[in-house]
Protein backbone atom coordinates (compact mmCIF):
# COMPACT_ATOMS: atom_id res chain seq x y z
CA UNK A 1 0.00 0.00 0.00
CA UNK A 2 1.16 3.56 -1.49
CA UNK A 3 1.49 6.25 1.82
CA UNK A 4 -0.16 9.43 -0.42
CA UNK A 5 2.11 13.12 -0.64
CA UNK A 6 1.23 15.77 1.56
CA UNK A 7 1.80 18.24 -1.78
CA UNK A 8 0.41 17.08 -4.45
CA UNK A 9 1.76 19.19 -7.26
CA UNK A 10 5.31 17.68 -6.83
CA UNK A 11 4.39 13.38 -6.79
CA UNK A 12 7.07 11.30 -8.69
CA UNK A 13 5.96 9.94 -12.17
CA UNK A 14 5.17 7.09 -11.27
CA UNK A 15 2.67 8.18 -9.34
CA UNK A 16 1.15 10.18 -11.71
CA UNK A 17 0.19 7.17 -13.35
CA UNK A 18 -3.76 5.30 -14.51
CA UNK A 19 -3.61 4.09 -10.04
CA UNK A 20 -3.57 7.87 -9.18
CA UNK A 21 -5.62 9.48 -12.05
CA UNK A 22 -6.77 12.63 -10.11
CA UNK A 23 -3.38 13.06 -9.19
CA UNK A 24 -2.93 16.81 -10.67
CA UNK A 25 0.27 17.73 -12.98
CA UNK A 26 2.97 20.40 -13.28
CA UNK A 27 2.57 20.16 -17.01
CA UNK A 28 1.23 18.57 -20.00
CA UNK A 29 4.07 16.26 -20.19
CA UNK A 30 4.28 16.98 -23.66
CA UNK A 31 7.38 15.39 -25.27
CA UNK A 32 10.69 17.95 -25.31
CA UNK A 33 14.03 18.03 -25.10
CA UNK A 34 13.99 16.49 -21.64
CA UNK A 35 11.78 13.39 -22.25
CA UNK A 36 14.91 10.76 -22.93
CA UNK A 37 17.82 10.76 -20.29
CA UNK A 38 20.47 10.25 -23.12
CA UNK A 39 19.03 13.85 -24.71
CA UNK A 40 19.94 15.39 -21.05
CA UNK A 41 23.13 13.78 -21.40
CA UNK A 42 24.56 15.22 -24.31
CA UNK A 43 23.08 18.57 -23.49
CA UNK A 44 24.63 17.84 -20.18
CA UNK A 45 28.05 17.04 -22.01
CA UNK A 46 28.05 19.41 -24.88
CA UNK A 47 27.66 21.98 -21.89
CA UNK A 48 30.23 20.81 -19.73
CA UNK A 49 32.95 20.29 -22.47
CA UNK A 50 31.98 23.86 -23.48
CA UNK A 51 32.41 24.84 -19.50
CA UNK A 52 35.47 23.06 -19.19
CA UNK A 53 37.19 24.76 -22.09
CA UNK A 54 35.87 28.38 -20.49
CA UNK A 55 37.69 27.83 -17.27
CA UNK A 56 41.26 29.67 -17.74
CA UNK A 57 41.98 30.22 -13.60
CA UNK A 58 43.31 28.52 -10.93
CA UNK A 59 41.50 27.67 -7.94
CA UNK A 60 43.03 24.81 -5.42
CA UNK A 61 46.36 23.55 -5.35
CA UNK A 62 44.69 20.33 -5.15
CA UNK A 63 43.45 20.48 -8.46
CA UNK A 64 46.73 19.51 -9.79
CA UNK A 65 48.85 18.15 -6.84
CA UNK A 66 47.02 15.80 -5.47
CA UNK A 67 45.80 14.59 -8.80
CA UNK A 68 47.07 15.93 -12.12
CA UNK A 69 50.79 15.58 -10.36
CA UNK A 70 50.45 12.30 -8.77
CA UNK A 71 48.86 11.26 -12.71
CA UNK A 72 51.85 12.93 -14.16
CA UNK A 73 54.53 11.23 -12.45
CA UNK A 74 52.43 7.75 -12.45
CA UNK A 75 52.19 8.03 -16.40
CA UNK A 76 55.59 9.30 -17.15
CA UNK A 77 58.38 8.89 -14.34
CA UNK A 78 58.62 12.29 -12.61
CA UNK A 79 56.71 14.72 -10.76
CA UNK A 80 56.41 16.30 -7.48
CA UNK A 81 54.85 13.91 -4.84
CA UNK A 82 54.08 16.43 -1.94
CA UNK A 83 54.31 15.57 1.98
CA UNK A 84 50.75 13.63 2.16
CA UNK A 85 51.99 10.93 -0.21
CA UNK A 86 54.86 10.46 1.99
CA UNK A 87 52.56 9.83 4.67
CA UNK A 88 49.80 7.58 3.04
CA UNK A 89 47.09 9.55 3.50
CA UNK A 90 45.94 9.90 0.01
CA UNK A 91 44.60 7.11 -2.27
CA UNK A 92 46.25 6.41 -5.93
CA UNK A 93 42.61 6.14 -7.18
CA UNK A 94 41.81 9.43 -8.31
CA UNK A 95 45.00 10.16 -9.97
CA UNK A 96 45.09 6.84 -11.65
CA UNK A 97 42.21 8.26 -13.69
CA UNK A 98 44.14 11.00 -15.30
CA UNK A 99 47.42 8.82 -15.35
CA UNK A 100 45.76 6.70 -18.07
CA UNK A 101 44.56 9.65 -20.07
CA UNK A 102 48.43 10.73 -19.70
CA UNK A 103 49.75 7.17 -21.34
CA UNK A 104 47.06 7.59 -24.31
CA UNK A 105 48.06 10.89 -25.21
CA UNK A 106 51.75 10.09 -24.84
CA UNK A 107 50.52 6.32 -27.30
CA UNK A 108 49.03 8.57 -29.85
CA UNK A 109 51.89 12.10 -29.48
CA UNK A 110 49.14 14.38 -28.56
CA UNK A 111 50.84 15.76 -25.04
CA UNK A 112 51.19 18.97 -26.18
CA UNK A 113 51.06 21.70 -23.80
CA UNK A 114 47.39 22.62 -24.78
CA UNK A 115 46.36 19.19 -24.48
CA UNK A 116 48.31 18.67 -21.20
CA UNK A 117 46.12 21.24 -19.79
CA UNK A 118 42.98 20.71 -21.61
CA UNK A 119 42.00 16.94 -22.02
CA UNK A 120 42.06 16.24 -17.99
CA UNK A 121 39.45 18.97 -17.34
CA UNK A 122 37.29 17.74 -20.29
CA UNK A 123 37.56 13.93 -19.02
CA UNK A 124 36.61 15.57 -15.74
CA UNK A 125 33.73 17.12 -17.51
CA UNK A 126 32.25 13.91 -19.15
CA UNK A 127 31.95 12.89 -14.96
CA UNK A 128 30.37 15.95 -14.63
CA UNK A 129 27.57 15.63 -17.16
CA UNK A 130 26.95 12.24 -15.11
CA UNK A 131 26.51 14.15 -11.96
CA UNK A 132 24.06 16.52 -13.81
CA UNK A 133 22.05 14.01 -15.11
CA UNK A 134 21.62 12.17 -12.18
CA UNK A 135 20.75 15.26 -10.36
CA UNK A 136 18.22 15.76 -13.36
CA UNK A 137 16.63 12.51 -12.78
CA UNK A 138 16.54 12.37 -8.51
CA UNK A 139 14.72 15.14 -9.15
CA UNK A 140 12.34 13.71 -11.36
CA UNK A 141 11.72 10.57 -9.35
CA UNK A 142 11.08 12.88 -5.95
CA UNK A 143 9.27 15.78 -7.42
CA UNK A 144 8.10 15.36 -11.10
CA UNK A 145 9.90 16.60 -14.43
CA UNK A 146 8.89 20.12 -14.49
CA UNK A 147 11.03 20.10 -11.36
CA UNK A 148 13.74 18.34 -12.89
CA UNK A 149 14.01 20.98 -15.82
CA UNK A 150 14.25 23.69 -13.48
CA UNK A 151 16.34 21.70 -10.86
CA UNK A 152 19.29 21.28 -13.99
CA UNK A 153 18.76 25.04 -14.86
CA UNK A 154 19.94 25.53 -11.38
CA UNK A 155 22.72 23.13 -11.35
CA UNK A 156 24.12 24.66 -14.75
CA UNK A 157 23.59 28.03 -14.31
CA UNK A 158 24.70 28.46 -10.74
CA UNK A 159 28.52 30.12 -11.01
CA UNK A 160 30.36 28.05 -8.43
CA UNK A 161 29.43 24.53 -10.40
CA UNK A 162 30.67 26.31 -13.40
CA UNK A 163 33.65 27.76 -12.02
CA UNK A 164 34.55 24.48 -10.26
CA UNK A 165 32.66 21.56 -11.77
CA UNK A 166 34.61 21.20 -14.63
CA UNK A 167 38.13 21.18 -12.54
CA UNK A 168 40.03 17.91 -11.54
CA UNK A 169 39.87 18.32 -7.83
CA UNK A 170 38.48 14.85 -6.21
CA UNK A 171 35.61 16.74 -4.42
CA UNK A 172 34.08 16.63 -8.04
CA UNK A 173 34.14 13.48 -8.69
CA UNK A 174 32.52 12.70 -5.30
CA UNK A 175 29.74 14.99 -5.99
CA UNK A 176 29.12 13.04 -8.69
CA UNK A 177 29.39 9.24 -7.47
CA UNK A 178 27.43 10.91 -4.24
CA UNK A 179 24.17 12.30 -6.86
CA UNK A 180 24.57 8.39 -8.72
CA UNK A 181 24.07 7.03 -4.71
CA UNK A 182 21.46 9.16 -3.70
CA UNK A 183 19.37 8.54 -6.79
CA UNK A 184 19.68 4.58 -6.20
CA UNK A 185 18.93 4.54 -2.42
CA UNK A 186 15.37 3.28 -1.27
CA UNK A 187 15.06 5.12 1.45
CA UNK A 188 15.46 8.41 -0.52
CA UNK A 189 12.12 7.65 -2.46
CA UNK A 190 9.17 8.99 -1.63
CA UNK A 191 7.92 5.39 -1.31
CA UNK A 192 10.49 2.25 -1.51
CA UNK A 193 8.48 -0.59 -1.97
CA UNK A 194 9.09 -0.29 -5.84
CA UNK A 195 12.43 0.06 -5.96
CA UNK A 196 14.94 -3.12 -6.48
CA UNK A 197 17.04 -4.12 -3.98
CA UNK A 198 19.67 -4.57 -6.83
CA UNK A 199 19.37 -0.52 -7.26
CA UNK A 200 20.20 -0.31 -3.36
CA UNK A 201 23.51 -2.35 -4.17
CA UNK A 202 24.58 0.22 -6.89
CA UNK A 203 24.09 2.99 -4.57
CA UNK A 204 26.34 1.09 -1.96
CA UNK A 205 28.98 0.56 -4.74
CA UNK A 206 28.87 4.08 -5.38
CA UNK A 207 29.46 5.00 -2.20
CA UNK A 208 31.78 3.04 -1.42
CA UNK A 209 34.13 4.69 -3.80
CA UNK A 210 33.04 7.79 -3.05
CA UNK A 211 34.43 7.22 0.46
CA UNK A 212 38.04 5.60 -0.95
CA UNK A 213 38.45 8.78 -3.11
CA UNK A 214 37.73 10.98 -0.52
CA UNK A 215 36.97 9.30 3.06
CA UNK A 216 35.19 12.05 4.33
CA UNK A 217 32.45 11.51 2.50
CA UNK A 218 31.51 8.85 5.05
CA UNK A 219 30.04 11.55 6.51
CA UNK A 220 27.32 11.40 3.89
CA UNK A 221 26.66 7.67 4.24
CA UNK A 222 26.66 7.62 7.77
CA UNK A 223 23.19 9.83 7.80
CA UNK A 224 22.25 7.94 4.68
CA UNK A 225 22.84 5.01 5.82
CA UNK A 226 20.71 5.12 9.33
CA UNK A 227 18.19 6.53 7.44
CA UNK A 228 17.78 3.29 5.38
CA UNK A 229 18.71 1.14 8.46
CA UNK A 230 15.47 2.92 9.81
CA UNK A 231 13.12 1.71 6.80
CA UNK A 232 14.33 -1.57 5.78
CA UNK A 233 12.31 -4.79 6.98
CA UNK A 234 15.80 -6.92 7.00
CA UNK A 235 18.11 -4.79 8.66
CA UNK A 236 21.02 -7.95 9.43
CA UNK A 237 21.01 -8.81 5.69
CA UNK A 238 21.65 -5.16 4.89
CA UNK A 239 24.52 -4.66 7.06
CA UNK A 240 25.76 -8.21 6.53
CA UNK A 241 24.96 -9.15 3.01
CA UNK A 242 25.11 -5.96 1.38
CA UNK A 243 27.12 -3.19 3.11
CA UNK A 244 29.84 -4.74 4.62
CA UNK A 245 30.70 -7.29 1.39
CA UNK A 246 30.39 -4.08 -1.06
CA UNK A 247 32.61 -2.31 1.34
CA UNK A 248 35.38 -4.60 2.15
CA UNK A 249 35.51 -5.77 -2.04
CA UNK A 250 35.89 -1.45 -2.59
CA UNK A 251 38.37 -0.97 0.38
CA UNK A 252 40.51 -4.09 -0.60
CA UNK A 253 40.66 -3.05 -4.20
CA UNK A 254 41.80 0.44 -3.47
CA UNK A 255 44.06 -1.05 -0.81
CA UNK A 256 45.72 -3.09 -3.56
CA UNK A 257 45.56 -0.62 -6.04
CA UNK A 258 47.95 1.79 -3.23
CA UNK A 259 50.01 -1.35 -2.41
CA UNK A 260 51.07 -1.46 -6.19
CA UNK A 261 51.70 2.31 -6.24
CA UNK A 262 53.26 2.89 -2.89
CA UNK A 263 55.23 -0.50 -3.23
CA UNK A 264 54.05 -1.25 0.76
CA UNK A 265 50.46 -1.69 2.31
CA UNK A 266 49.23 1.41 3.16
CA UNK A 267 45.89 1.91 5.03
CA UNK A 268 44.69 5.74 3.53
CA UNK A 269 41.12 5.97 5.17
CA UNK A 270 43.18 5.22 8.66
CA UNK A 271 46.02 7.43 8.03
CA UNK A 272 43.56 10.38 6.71
CA UNK A 273 41.41 9.92 10.04
CA UNK A 274 44.25 10.49 12.44
CA UNK A 275 46.06 13.23 10.28
CA UNK A 276 42.81 15.63 10.01
CA UNK A 277 40.43 14.35 13.09
CA UNK A 278 43.05 12.58 15.96
CA UNK A 279 45.64 15.13 15.26
CA UNK A 280 44.37 18.24 13.58
CA UNK A 281 46.67 18.35 10.92
CA UNK A 282 44.51 20.09 8.57
CA UNK A 283 44.65 23.23 11.13
CA UNK A 284 48.14 23.62 9.55
CA UNK A 285 46.52 25.32 6.50
CA UNK A 286 43.93 27.39 8.42
CA UNK A 287 41.02 27.60 10.02
CA UNK A 288 37.66 29.15 9.91
CA UNK A 289 35.11 30.17 13.03
CA UNK A 290 33.22 26.88 13.58
CA UNK A 291 29.65 29.13 11.97
CA UNK A 292 31.90 29.30 8.41
CA UNK A 293 30.25 27.32 5.95
CA UNK A 294 26.36 28.22 7.36
CA UNK A 295 27.24 31.87 7.42
CA UNK A 296 29.79 32.27 4.61
CA UNK A 297 31.14 29.25 3.04
CA UNK A 298 27.81 27.36 1.42
CA UNK A 299 26.17 30.62 1.22
CA UNK A 300 28.22 32.22 -1.03
CA UNK A 301 28.52 28.81 -3.24
CA UNK A 302 24.47 29.11 -3.76
CA UNK A 303 24.55 32.74 -4.10
CA UNK A 304 21.89 34.35 -5.66
CA UNK A 305 20.15 30.69 -5.60
CA UNK A 306 19.40 31.19 -1.49
CA UNK A 307 16.13 32.37 -1.29
CA UNK A 308 14.77 29.69 -3.67
CA UNK A 309 16.63 27.33 -2.27
CA UNK A 310 15.18 27.96 1.15
CA UNK A 311 11.58 28.27 -0.31
CA UNK A 312 11.82 25.45 -1.85
CA UNK A 313 12.98 23.49 1.47
CA UNK A 314 10.11 24.87 2.63
CA UNK A 315 7.57 24.07 -0.02
CA UNK A 316 8.50 20.50 -0.80
CA UNK A 317 8.73 19.51 2.71
CA UNK A 318 11.80 16.86 1.77
CA UNK A 319 13.17 16.79 5.75
CA UNK A 320 15.65 13.56 4.58
CA UNK A 321 17.39 15.35 1.80
CA UNK A 322 17.22 19.32 3.18
CA UNK A 323 18.38 17.18 6.59
CA UNK A 324 21.16 15.88 5.06
CA UNK A 325 22.40 19.33 4.05
CA UNK A 326 22.19 20.35 7.71
CA UNK A 327 24.28 16.93 8.73
CA UNK A 328 26.95 17.58 6.49
CA UNK A 329 28.04 21.46 7.16
CA UNK A 330 26.95 20.96 10.94
CA UNK A 331 29.63 17.49 11.04
CA UNK A 332 32.04 19.52 8.78
CA UNK A 333 31.55 22.56 11.28
CA UNK A 334 33.08 20.48 14.05
CA UNK A 335 36.90 21.30 11.90
CA UNK A 336 38.99 23.52 12.04
CA UNK A 337 40.19 23.58 8.64
CA UNK A 338 37.23 24.64 6.21
CA UNK A 339 37.64 24.73 2.29
CA UNK A 340 34.82 25.22 0.06
CA UNK A 341 34.86 22.31 -1.80
CA UNK A 342 34.69 20.15 1.25
CA UNK A 343 30.78 20.73 1.24
CA UNK A 344 30.47 20.51 -2.41
CA UNK A 345 28.31 17.20 -2.71
CA UNK A 346 25.58 19.12 -1.19
CA UNK A 347 25.21 21.76 -3.60
CA UNK A 348 23.33 19.90 -6.20
CA UNK A 349 20.64 19.47 -3.67
CA UNK A 350 20.56 22.57 -2.45
CA UNK A 351 20.18 24.19 -6.46
CA UNK A 352 17.55 21.13 -6.40
CA UNK A 353 15.50 22.59 -4.12
CA UNK A 354 15.68 26.12 -6.00
CA UNK A 355 14.72 23.91 -9.11
CA UNK A 356 11.67 23.23 -6.87
CA UNK A 357 10.61 26.66 -5.89
CA UNK A 358 11.58 27.45 -10.18
CA UNK A 359 9.16 24.96 -10.92
CA UNK A 360 6.06 26.08 -8.18
CA UNK A 361 6.63 29.60 -9.83
CA UNK A 362 6.61 28.42 -13.96
CA UNK A 363 2.85 26.24 -12.78
CA UNK A 364 0.61 27.31 -15.31
CA UNK A 365 -2.81 29.21 -13.84
CA UNK A 366 -5.46 26.78 -15.11
CA UNK A 367 -3.54 24.26 -12.79
CA UNK A 368 -3.76 26.91 -9.74
CA UNK A 369 -7.71 26.99 -10.24
CA UNK A 370 -7.77 23.26 -10.06
CA UNK A 371 -6.09 23.44 -6.29
CA UNK A 372 -2.94 22.05 -7.29
CA UNK A 373 -0.90 25.01 -6.70
CA UNK A 374 -0.15 26.91 -3.41
CA UNK A 375 -0.46 30.57 -2.63
CA UNK A 376 3.05 30.63 -2.74
CA UNK A 377 2.55 30.73 -7.08
CA UNK A 378 3.38 34.35 -8.42
CA UNK A 379 2.69 35.36 -12.10
CA UNK A 380 4.82 35.07 -15.03
CA UNK A 381 6.32 38.13 -14.92
CA UNK A 382 8.43 37.16 -11.33
CA UNK A 383 9.04 34.08 -12.94
CA UNK A 384 11.00 35.80 -15.86
CA UNK A 385 12.36 38.45 -13.02
CA UNK A 386 13.63 35.66 -11.11
CA UNK A 387 15.30 33.62 -14.51
CA UNK A 388 16.57 37.14 -15.24
CA UNK A 389 17.81 37.72 -12.01
CA UNK A 390 19.66 34.25 -11.52
CA UNK A 391 21.48 35.11 -14.59
CA UNK A 392 22.22 38.28 -13.91
CA UNK A 393 24.04 37.63 -11.09
CA UNK A 394 25.65 33.95 -11.84
CA UNK A 395 27.08 34.50 -15.23
CA UNK A 396 28.90 37.53 -14.71
CA UNK A 397 30.76 35.66 -11.39
CA UNK A 398 31.15 32.63 -12.96
CA UNK A 399 33.00 34.14 -16.35
CA UNK A 400 34.71 36.59 -13.76
CA UNK A 401 35.72 33.65 -11.82
CA UNK A 402 36.86 31.42 -14.65
CA UNK A 403 38.32 33.71 -17.09
CA UNK A 404 39.96 36.49 -14.96
CA UNK A 405 40.58 35.92 -11.05
CA UNK A 406 44.03 34.16 -10.53
CA UNK A 407 44.42 33.34 -14.13
CA UNK A 408 48.60 34.40 -14.22
CA UNK A 409 49.33 31.24 -12.01
CA UNK A 410 47.83 29.08 -15.03
CA UNK A 411 49.22 30.91 -17.74
CA UNK A 412 52.82 31.04 -16.58
CA UNK A 413 52.85 27.64 -16.70
CA UNK A 414 51.45 27.06 -19.94
CA UNK A 415 53.79 29.79 -21.53
CA UNK A 416 57.03 27.91 -19.23
CA UNK A 417 55.69 25.12 -20.94
CA UNK A 418 55.90 26.01 -24.67
CA UNK A 419 59.56 28.31 -24.11
CA UNK A 420 60.69 24.42 -22.65
CA UNK A 421 59.46 22.72 -25.71
CA UNK A 422 61.56 24.98 -28.06
CA UNK A 423 64.84 24.72 -24.93
CA UNK A 424 64.63 28.12 -23.73
CA UNK A 425 64.08 26.73 -20.37
CA UNK A 426 67.02 25.39 -18.35
CA UNK A 427 65.61 25.25 -14.65
CA UNK A 428 62.79 26.99 -12.88
CA UNK A 429 62.80 28.74 -9.38
CA UNK A 430 59.43 29.56 -7.63
CA UNK A 431 59.65 32.40 -5.20
CA UNK A 432 55.92 32.55 -4.20
CA UNK A 433 53.88 30.99 -1.64
CA UNK A 434 53.60 27.01 -2.20
CA UNK A 435 51.71 25.35 -4.40
CA UNK A 436 50.70 28.71 -5.96
CA UNK A 437 50.75 27.29 -9.50
CA UNK A 438 51.00 23.82 -11.45
CA UNK A 439 54.15 22.05 -11.84
CA UNK A 440 55.45 19.69 -13.84
CA UNK A 441 51.99 17.79 -14.87
CA UNK A 442 51.96 21.24 -17.05
CA UNK A 443 55.42 22.11 -17.95
CA UNK A 444 55.53 18.44 -19.39
CA UNK A 445 59.42 18.45 -19.28
CA UNK A 446 61.71 16.71 -16.77
CA UNK A 447 63.56 20.36 -15.62
CA UNK A 448 64.64 20.98 -12.33
CA UNK A 449 62.65 22.49 -10.43
CA UNK A 450 62.55 24.33 -6.85
CA UNK A 451 59.24 25.90 -4.85
CA UNK A 452 59.41 26.63 -1.33
CA UNK A 453 58.54 24.28 1.33
CA UNK A 454 55.55 24.28 3.39
CA UNK A 455 55.18 20.95 4.65
CA UNK A 456 53.68 20.61 8.42
CA UNK A 457 56.44 21.29 10.48
CA UNK A 458 56.63 18.40 13.87
CA UNK A 459 57.42 21.57 16.21
CA UNK A 460 54.78 24.15 16.18
CA UNK A 461 55.24 27.78 15.83
CA UNK A 462 58.44 27.26 13.53
CA UNK A 463 57.43 29.50 10.18
CA UNK A 464 58.26 27.01 6.81
CA UNK A 465 59.97 28.43 3.61
CA UNK A 466 57.06 29.79 1.94
CA UNK A 467 55.92 31.65 5.80
CA UNK A 468 59.69 33.43 5.54
CA UNK A 469 59.92 34.62 2.41
CA UNK A 470 56.36 36.45 2.61
CA UNK A 471 57.45 37.40 6.20
CA UNK A 472 60.97 39.25 4.33
CA UNK A 473 61.28 38.30 0.51
CA UNK A 474 64.62 40.40 0.39
CA UNK A 475 66.07 38.83 3.05
CA UNK A 476 65.08 35.25 2.58
CA UNK A 477 65.74 35.77 -1.37
CA UNK A 478 69.56 37.05 -0.44
CA UNK A 479 70.55 34.05 1.93
CA UNK A 480 68.92 31.65 -0.82
CA UNK A 481 71.11 32.65 -3.40
CA UNK A 482 74.34 32.03 -1.33
CA UNK A 483 73.48 28.47 -1.76
CA UNK A 484 71.51 28.26 -5.24
CA UNK A 485 72.49 27.10 -8.33
CA UNK A 486 71.23 29.89 -10.51
CA UNK A 487 67.86 29.43 -12.52
CA UNK A 488 67.12 30.59 -15.70
CA UNK A 489 63.39 31.59 -14.75
CA UNK A 490 62.39 32.75 -11.37
CA UNK A 491 58.64 32.68 -11.08
CA UNK A 492 57.09 35.24 -8.81
CA UNK A 493 54.35 37.36 -8.33
CA UNK A 494 54.02 41.12 -9.12
CA UNK A 495 53.87 42.53 -5.46
CA UNK A 496 57.38 40.82 -4.40
CA UNK A 497 58.89 41.47 -7.72
CA UNK A 498 58.37 45.05 -6.61
CA UNK A 499 60.00 44.05 -3.49
CA UNK A 500 62.75 41.83 -5.50
CA UNK A 501 63.58 44.11 -8.51
CA UNK A 502 67.41 45.50 -7.61
CA UNK A 503 68.00 41.63 -6.33
CA UNK A 504 66.91 40.35 -10.00
CA UNK A 505 68.43 42.98 -11.70
CA UNK A 506 71.85 42.20 -9.83
CA UNK A 507 71.96 38.48 -10.76
CA UNK A 508 70.39 39.32 -14.61
CA UNK A 509 67.40 38.86 -14.67
CA UNK A 510 64.92 40.54 -16.90
CA UNK A 511 60.98 40.85 -16.73
CA UNK A 512 59.04 39.24 -19.99
CA UNK A 513 56.69 41.24 -21.68
CA UNK A 514 54.10 38.75 -24.00
CA UNK A 515 53.25 39.25 -27.36
CA UNK A 516 50.16 40.92 -26.43
CA UNK A 517 51.57 43.20 -24.56
CA UNK A 518 51.08 41.68 -21.26
CA UNK A 519 52.91 41.66 -18.50
CA UNK A 520 53.22 38.57 -16.06
CA UNK A 521 54.03 38.00 -12.57
CA UNK A 522 57.90 36.38 -13.15
CA UNK A 523 60.75 37.15 -14.47
CA UNK A 524 63.39 35.70 -16.50
CA UNK A 525 67.16 35.76 -16.55
CA UNK A 526 68.83 37.28 -19.88
CA UNK A 527 70.07 35.26 -22.19
CA UNK A 528 73.08 36.09 -23.67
Amino acid sequence: MRQRQKNPTVSPPNQRTAQNPKRPKLDDHKPDLFSSSKTVFALCLGFRMANALLVQTYFNPDEHWQALEVAHRIAFGYGHLTWEWEKGIRSYLHPMLFAVLYKVLALLGLDTPWLMTRAPRLLQSIFSAVGDLYLFKLSDVLFGDCVAKWALFSQLANWFMIFCFPRTLSNNLETVLTLVSLYHWPCMRVSSTKVPLVSRKWSLAAAALACAIRPTSAIIWVYVGLLELLVTHDRLKFIFLEVAPIGVLVLGLTCLLDRLVYGSWVLVPLNFFKFNFLSSGGDYYGTHKWHWYFTQGFPVMVFSFLPFSIAGIIWSKQWKLSGLIAWVLGLYSVLGHKEFRFVLPMLPIALMFSGYALAKMKASPDAKKKGSLSSHVKGPFKMRFSILFLLATNIPMALYMSLVHQRGTEDVMIFLSKEARNEKVQSILFLMPCHATPYYSSLHRNLPMRFLDCSPSEENGIPDESDRFMMDPVSFASEFARNWSIPSHVVLFDSEERLLRDFLISHSFREIIMADKKVFPFSLQSGP
